[in-house]
């Protein structure tokens, strides 16, 4: 059995994942920089630590926790996770969004790219999908957990109460959600678009286990994670309300709606990566 990795090690990684996706953004000058920092600790945790998941990948998941991207415009931090942990070769990142690529600016199937299993980036399907990955699973007696991350100004669609209904109705009690609840979106703030209020109870009056989190704190995300998944299997779906902050990592970035979808320049570039040590090498 592989040992885990600890605290200081997923903080290494997780150092070097927000390297790979500013490098990605810059060299393509294309692409959603601060969600993916501020989401890059979730995932690292998730994927290094959390996740039952098979590096050389079957479709289907058999045996083996999911997890589906909704907001899926984060590609880049999806993308640098799957390669620092073994899917693809992390060179292939020099790729992102290039002519013929397989990383896509939103995640696809058509490319066949490992670990990927649903195209996103069509806000607000995300958790549909991973509830009936989920019900799959109940069927066939499959004891691993579907995990689902969405943004917070993704919960401006109406699809997701649908399916927020649904889960809990059919006490579909094998799904994880995380809402990456950074209070920022394209446009704006959050609250001055389409406030969300009290997220935690209209959840919970939707007949969710609500739990609450902190993003950007490794030691809290790890153990966060754990509490969700040891409240699985009791009748209710479990959603965790995580706190971020858009363009962790970085200075100038850290808590601007203006990074959500916007490039670095070279000399961004350059003050960004000087705030991030090179931890595992670059590509």
């Amino acid at each position: 059995m592989t040992e885990l990795p600890n605290i200081q090690e997923l903080q290494k990684t997780a150092t070097q994942v927000r390297r790979d996706i500013l490098r990605m953004v810059h060299g393509c000058q294309s692409g959603h920089p601060g969600g993916s920092l501020g989401c890059t600790d979730f995932l690292v945790a998730l994927y290094f630590y959390h996740l039952n998941h098979d590096r050389s990948f079957n479709i289907n998941g058999v045996g083996e926790d999911l997890f589906f991207l909704s907001n899926g415009h984060i590609s880049p931090v999806w993308y640098s996770v799957l390669a620092r942990s073994g899917y693809f070769d992390v060179k292939e990142l020099a790729t992102f969004r290039k002519i013929n690529s397989r990383l896509q600016g939103h995640p696809a199937t058509e490319e066949n790219l490992p670990g990927i299993r649903i195209a996103s980036g069509s806000l607000g399907q995300g958790l549909s999908v991973a509830l009936g990955a989920a019900q799959v699973k109940k069927m066939n007696d499959d004891k691993s957990l579907v995990f689902v991350l969405m943004g917070d100004g993704e919960l401006q669609e109406g699809q997701v109460w649908e399916a927020a209904m649904y889960a809990a109705h059919n006490k579909v009690d094998n799904v994880i959600a995380t809402i990456d609840y950074n209070g920022q979106q394209i446009d704006g703030q959050v609250n001055e678009i389409l406030s969300l209020k009290d997220l935690g109870a209209k959840w919970s009056a939707f007949g969710w286990h609500v739990i609450e989190s902190h993003g950007n704190d490794m030691d809290e995300i790890v153990k966060k994670i754990a509490h969700a998944k040891s409240l699985t299997g009791k009748g209710k779906p479990v959603l965790n309300i995580m706190t971020t902050d858009m363009g962790y990592g970085v200075d100038f970035m850290t808590g601007s709606h203006k990074w959500h979808g916007v490039a670095p320049d070279d000399k961004q570039l350059e003050n960004a990566l000087s705030q991030l040590d090179e931890t595992l090498g670059d590509y």
